[in-house]
């Protein structure tokens, strides 16, 4: 009956017969190793299965796409600041010498953790531990009708996308027959001011004003009004407010135009509607707001809190199911200090990390421990030698700071050649201004 509920809910009838996973013997030729299968290959479950690399499991690692993304870099290239390869790694190149770990390019299309298996576009696992990594969604807060003209920022897609539509709106603006049109197109608005709303802001404004500003001979790229919405009284609310507030300065030093404690009521191809009927007409829209975790919950059958979050115990694995972990941006995990661990790449690194050793601990008929998040701290970027760094009793603003959060994200960046690259491009942006990925590709 709980298989059929979660199929049926899903819209797939599972497979009769349960099959191991691709590339491991049948128990009954070889004495069986347990299954291990971890859905998503994002920070979280890529770091429990290299975590399980020396444990004497079998991995499965299935995700619908064959890349690891570091999505914190994503917004630059969807502002034309580096190409998608250099922030991304085929996850089999990643796993190829990890001799246990099976990689399927496949969507889960079903959990059933009554009869611990799970049903893909193919095949129907058999597991002895589950590890569910299927990250998070843009939130529209009711007005999904908004995502066609407000995309939002989770995937290699959504970024070259973005690109096309911020370049194509220059190239529109220089043969715009009228001013108001032209306007139209040199406007672009940011909604959300958390992380990834300022750092969007602040890269579009520094590709108008610094790497585009010579390339045409109608329209003066610098001109571009550059406009972040943010429904809270401050952008960043996550950092302390003295931070928050040098932020906005630096934003706003860029040509950015800051608006806090104003929603948007309406989102439409010709621009925006504010709170207070104020409408900003523009080309392009960028949605920054929020994010909804997987339907995971729903799959489980499990509890989930307001942003579809599933709640976990204190050792990551769902209530009742011992053998199965939720991780990452999909879980509820607090954070002893009555929040939550936050939904950032230090933080899901840690769960993945966390997963592997309960598991081990579980395979030696020991008591998985208690998950403990280590807050590290908080950086965000805003331009050019601007950024702000919160590290408890130290924090930084402008240069430090930019250049600690830059030093941050080539270490986290997997691959020591992606490290190279995307710091080799720093550096001559650095010095040139330039934006070497500014192609407009797809339809």
């Amino acid at each position: 009956m709980q298989a059929e509920l979660v199929t049926r809910s899903l819209g797939r009838a599972p497979a009769r017969r349960p099959a191991s996973p691709a590339g491991h013997r049948a128990a009954s030729a070889v004495a069986r190793r347990p299954q291990v299968v971890i859905i998503g290959a994002g920070f979280a479950g890529l770091n429990a299965a290299l975590g399980l690399a020396g444990a004497p499991v079998d991995v499965t690692v299935i995700d619908s796409r064959n890349h690891h993304l570091f999505q914190p870099l994503l917004y630059q290239v969807a502002t034309a600041g580096l190409s998608p390869a250099q922030i991304a790694m085929p996850i089999r190149r990643v796993l190829a010498r990890q001799k246990n770990a099976t990689v399927l390019m496949e969507t889960a299309q079903a959990i059933d953790p009554a009869t611990r298996t799970v049903t893909t576009c193919t095949r129907t696992l058999g597991y002895d531990y589950l590890v569910v990594a299927t990250g998070a969604r843009h939130a529209y807060f009711g007005h999904d009708e908004w995502e066609r003209h407000a995309p939002g920022l989770k995937t290699i897609a959504d970024a070259t996308d973005i690109r096309a539509r911020i370049l194509t709106a220059f190239e529109k603006a220089e043969v715009a027959r009228t001013a108001e049109e032209r306007m139209r197109y040199l406007t672009f608005v940011v909604i959300g001011g958390g992380p990834t709303g300022v750092e969007m802001a602040g890269a579009i404004a520094e590709l108008a004003r610094k790497a585009l500003v010579n390339d045409f001979r109608t329209i003066d790229p610098s001109t571009a009004r550059i406009v972040l919405v943010e429904a809270g009284p401050r952008i960043l609310p996550a950092f302390a407010e003295p931070l928050s507030r040098a932020a906005r300065r630096q934003l706003e030093g860029l040509g950015v135009e800051v608006m806090t404690g104003v929603a948007v009521t309406d989102c439409r191809q010709d621009g925006v509607t504010l709170a207070g009927g104020t409408v900003i007409g523009s080309h392009c829209v960028m949605w920054g707001a929020g994010v909804m975790a997987s339907p995971a919950a729903a799959w489980l059958g499990a509890r989930a809190d307001r942003a579809g979050r599933v709640v976990v115990e204190a050792d990551l694995s769902l209530p009742g199911h011992p053998d199965l972990f939720v991780i990452g941006d999909t879980a509820h995990v607090p954070d002893g200090k009555g929040g939550q661990v936050p939904g950032v790449a230090p933080a899901a690194k840690q769960m993945g990390r966390h997963v592997a050793r309960a598991i081990a601990a579980r395979l030696a008929g020991r008591p998985a421990p208690a998950f403990r998040y280590r807050d590290f701290g908080a950086l965000s970027t805003i331009g050019r030698k601007a950024a702000v760094a919160d590290f408890g009793r130290l924090r930084l603003t402008g240069f430090p700071a930019w250049l600690m959060w830059g030093l941050v994200h080539l270490w986290f960046l997997v691959g020591f050649r992606n490290r190279v690259i995307v710091f080799l491009d720093w550096a001559w942006a650095y010095a040139t201004f330039e934006r070497g990925a500014r192609l407009i590709t797809g339809r």
